[in-house]
């Protein structure tokens, strides 16, 4: 599979599996888990094809891990704006996480924090390396760092994600650190 045919599959797994099963007719269950075979007939009669082989390889060579297969039933990860609920046990996050985001985006975060917007958490990186990536998709990166060890001394609640990627329903702005300005 060439590298563009692999980002194209990729993201309609995660249109579909994150946002919109509703629309090629899938169903997801309440763990956000969809049967593969439904999948790949649903995504047929909308018009795009795929075979399980190229699920498979897209899974599995996928840098974020966005996708969990577990026998014949496949979910995304994180990142759902559909209800569903991944079963994620609270964790103790390590002292600091990181968030990528870009500059216009920094008055909004100084007045009111970072919220989960229309996803369900507030999406964190375990490194600077991983939240510029994030970021950089949006334009010019800015990373923000996270008191994460402080928030959950104060009660604040993280789950970790198959993926690695740390969720917690809002971050308040007092917990994070900004750039200095250039």
């Amino acid at each position: 599979m060439d590298e563009q045919r692999l980002v194209t599959v990729s993201k309609y797994l995660a249109r579909h599996l994150r946002h919109q099963p509703g629309r090629i007719g899938l169903t997801l269950d309440v763990g956000g888990w969809a049967d593969i075979d439904s999948l790949v007939e649903a995504a047929a009669a909308h018009g795009f094809r795929f075979t399980r082989a190229d699920l498979d390889h897209v899974v599995a060579v996928n840098d974020k891990r966005r996708f969990a297969v577990e026998g014949n039933r496949i979910r995304a990860s994180q990142g759902h704006t559909v209800e569903v609920d991944l079963g994620l046990s609270p964790a103790v996050p390590p002292p600091y996480l990181y968030h990528g985001t870009v500059a216009r985006q920094l008055p909004g975060i100084r007045a009111e924090g970072l919220r989960p917007m229309s996803r369900h958490a507030v999406h964190l990186s375990p490194d600077r390396e991983t939240a510029t990536r994030v970021g950089a998709r949006r334009g010019r990166p800015v990373v923000l760092s996270v008191d994460s060890g402080a928030m959950h001394r104060a009660g604040h609640v993280f789950r970790v994600s198959a993926n690695g990627v740390w969720l917690t329903d809002a971050l308040p702005a007092d917990h994070l650190r900004f750039p200095e300005p250039n």
